[in-house]
C-alpha cells in the first residue's frame, strides 16, 4: 500500500492528522510540515477530494543524500516517471534546498532532475516531455535540507485551500485551509451558529457553513493533477466523488453571521459565499462591531481581528483589541470566543485571561487563536 504525505501550515499538523483518521487514513504518522499516511489510490483520491486543512498531496518516491550534482542526478534515475504520464506530455520540478553545500541555487537543483527525467523518457520512448510551469501533467516536489533530498510526486495539482469560490479578498486575510483550521480548533459541534464580528471576505464563515453541510471542498474544484496520471483510475474517482456529494446536506436549522464595517469587504463576502454554495446560510451585515448584540443566551464567536503591522495601524488596532474585550464583557456573557492574534501586544491589550492558547501561522506571521470563557 502506498505511503502518501499531505502538507499543511505551522500549527495546523495535529488538526490535520485528527482529519485523516476522521476520513479512514492508516498509520497517520506526524511530520514537520504535514502527516504521512497509508492509503491505496482510492484513499488519495478522497484525501484530495475531502481534506480542509491541508494544501496538498504528495506521494514520496525518493529519499537520498547527494553532495555533488551526479549523485543527484543517478539518484533520480532510480525511479521510474515515465510511469505517471505519456512521453508528449508536460513536467515540472518545484525545488527547494537549505544547507546543501555545492547545491547553493534551487534552480541548479530544479535542472539537474528535470535532465534526469528529460533522459529517462528520451531513452524509453525517443521523445522527452515538455516543461511546463504553470499547468504541468507531471510536478515533482523536491526538497534538500542538509544535503538530504526528499522527492514526491504532486497529486493535487493547484493547492487545496483554492477552493475557487474566493476570488476577492480583504488585507491580512485567512487562506481557506487556515480559516477551516481554526473553526476546528474551536472544537464546533456542527450544532450551532458561528458569528464572526470583524468577517473580512467571509472565509472563516464561508468554510464553517461549508462543514455544517458537509460539502467536501474538492467538490468545488475543477480539476486535480492525479485525473492526469496515465493510471489514473476514473471509476474508483467516479465512486469517491459519488459518495461525498450523497452525504451533503441541503438545509440547516441555523445561519452564520458575519459583521464588517467595510462595504466593499461585505460585498465580496457575499460574492464569495455564492460562488462556495453557501449563500442561504451565512448572513453578511455591514455593522460596526462595537455595536453588536449577542443574537442568542450561548454561542461561539471565531475572528481574525487587524493586526496593525504599521505604527498607526498598530495603535488602531490595540484600541480594536480593546473594544472587542470590552464587547465580550458586556454583550456576550456565557459565549465562547476565539481570537487570532500576530502580536502579543494586541493580545494584551485585551485585559482577559485566555483559557487556551493555540500556536497558527497566516502565511509568514506567527499567531496565536486565543480561546476566551465568558462564563
Amino acid at each position: 500500500m502506498p505511503r502518501f504525505f499531505a502538507m499543511t501550515s505551522r500549527g495546523l499538523v495535529d488538526v490535520l492528522a485528527d482529519e485523516l483518521k476522521e476520513i479512514g487514513m492508516e498509520r497517520v504518522l506526524k511530520a514537520p510540515g504535514g502527516c504521512f499516511f497509508d492509503t491505496n489510490w482510492a484513499g488519495c483520491y478522497r484525501a484530495n477530494l475531502r481534506l480542509r486543512t491541508a494544501t496538498r498531496v504528495v506521494l514520496p518516491v525518493l529519499d537520498f543524500p547527494a553532495y555533488k550534482p551526479d549523485e543527484l542526478y543517478h539518484n533520480i534515475r532510480k525511479h521510474d516517471f515515465t510511469k505517471y504520464i505519456a512521453a508528449d506530455a508536460s513536467m515540472a520540478v518545484d525545488a527547494v534546498v537549505r544547507d546543501c553545500g555545492a547545491f547553493k541555487d534551487q534552480r541548479f537543483v530544479a535542472m539537474k532532475v528535470k535532465d534526469a527525467i528529460v533522459d529517462q523518457f528520451r531513452e524509453e520512448f525517443d521523445v522527452r516531455p515538455d516543461v511546463d510551469a504553470k499547468d504541468p501533467h507531471l510536478r515533482l516536489v523536491v526538497r534538500g535540507i542538509a544535503n538530504n533530498f526528499a522527492v514526491s510526486v504532486d497529486t493535487t495539482g493547484e493547492p487545496l485551500f483554492k477552493r475557487g469560490y474566493r476570488t476577492g479578498v480583504v488585507p491580512a486575510h485567512l487562506k481557506e485551509h487556515v480559516a477551516a483550521a481554526l473553526v476546528r480548533m474551536s472544537g464546533w459541534k456542527m450544532d450551532a451558529p458561528i458569528i464572526d464580528p470583524m468577517c473580512g471576505s467571509g472565509t472563516i464563515l464561508i468554510e464553517a457553513a461549508l462543514m455544517a453541510l458537509n460539502v467536501a471542498p474538492g467538490t468545488l474544484r475543477k480539476r486535480f493533477a492525479f485525473q492526469r496520471f496515465s493510471g489514473f483510475k476514473a471509476d474508483e474517482w467516479e465512486n469517491e466523488l459519488d459518495a461525498a456529494l450523497a452525504e451533503e446536506k441541503e438545509e440547516l436549522p441555523f445561519k452564520f453571521q458575519g459583521f464588517d464595517v467595510d462595504r466593499e469587504a461585505i460585498k465580496i463576502a457575499r460574492d464569495n459565499a455564492r460562488r462556495a454554495g453557501v449563500e442561504d446560510f451565512v448572513e453578511f451585515q455591514r455593522q460596526a462591531f462595537e455595536t453588536l448584540d449577542a443574537p442568542v443566551e450561548k454561542g461561539l464567536m471565531i475572528t481574525n481581528p487587524p493586526y496593525g503591522e504599521r505604527l498607526l495601524e498598530k495603535n488602531e488596532a490595540i484600541e480594536v483589541y480593546k473594544n472587542l474585550a470590552f464587547l465580550l464583557k458586556q454583550k456576550f456573557k456565557g459565549w465562547e470566543a476565539f481570537v487570532l492574534s500576530g502580536d502579543p501586544e494586541l493580545s494584551k491589550a485585551m485585559k482577559l485571561k485566555a483559557a487556551r492558547k493555540f500556536p497558527v501561522y497566516n502565511g509568514t506571521i506567527e499567531c496565536r487563536l486565543l480561546k476566551y470563557e465568558m462564563f
